[in-house]
């Protein structure tokens, strides 16, 4: 079962427990990836970390250009 656990209009992240693995959309660039075993877990561990110190809407932009290397599907809204 898939749970959204973040949306703004820089970041989307979707948690998939039962796959051990992460989705994660820069919405700035229309990229994204689906991060599994342990570096989705790493992943985890890094935003709540980071959205627990409350950013402002132009640090989720300096989070995630971190990973901008594994973000490199195009990520297709419907």
């Amino acid at each position: 079962m898939m749970q959204i656990v973040f949306n703004n209009p820089v970041l989307y992240v979707a948690d998939y427990p039962a796959q051990n693995g992460v989705e994660v959309i820069d919405k700035r660039h229309g990229v994204g990836a689906f991060i599994r075993d342990a570096a989705a877990q790493r992943f985890r561990e890094d935003f709540s970390q980071f959205v627990s110190g409350e950013p402002d809407i132009e640090a989720f932009g300096d989070f995630i250009d971190d990973y901008q290397a594994l973000l490199n599907q195009p990520a297709l809204m419907h």
